[in-house]
């Protein structure tokens, strides 16, 4: 039998929690602080990962076995993780200005990933241009 909505709610709440609130979530502030060796701070990140990993693979399986029962929240969980974001947020140019235009945001993105490359891969950086059409383009390889 697949565990329904309370157990799986149940079992969320009894994961081990610091007094901040969310697992490991302390950890990162007195990381921060310097209070907290690496080695524990990436131990418990580890544990915060797995644990949100086996609650969210417990919950597909629980709203795969539902499915002819529950259709409404199965087509609900498969809808919202087909949704995108489609927009990327302001961005900082090197002189730490907010950049917000599309175009501003696509030359900073390009300025900054041009910088990560050398060698061969520099050479085959793509310029954005205003009114180029990317998708009939033709790849510089």
């Amino acid at each position: 039998m697949h565990p329904n909505k309370e157990e799986v709610k149940q079992k969320h709440q009894e994961a081990p929690v610091d007094e901040e609130g969310a697992p490991g979530q302390s950890q990162t502030k007195k990381r921060k602080q310097g209070q907290v060796a690496w080695e524990e701070y990436r131990e418990t990140v580890r544990v915060a990962r797995d644990q949100v990993r086996k609650a969210k693979a417990l919950i597909e399986v629980s709203l795969a076995g539902d499915v002819k029962d529950n259709k409404k929240s199965f087509y609900r969980y498969v809808s919202d993780k087909r949704r995108t974001r489609e927009n990327v947020g302001p961005l900082r140019n090197e002189t730490g200005a907010l950049v917000t235009q599309d175009m501003e945001k696509a030359e900073v993105l390009n300025d900054f990933f041009a910088s990560v490359f050398t060698g061969k891969c520099l050479s085959h950086t793509a310029q954005v241009t205003e009114g180029r059409d990317w998708e009939n383009a033709e790849c510089p390889l």
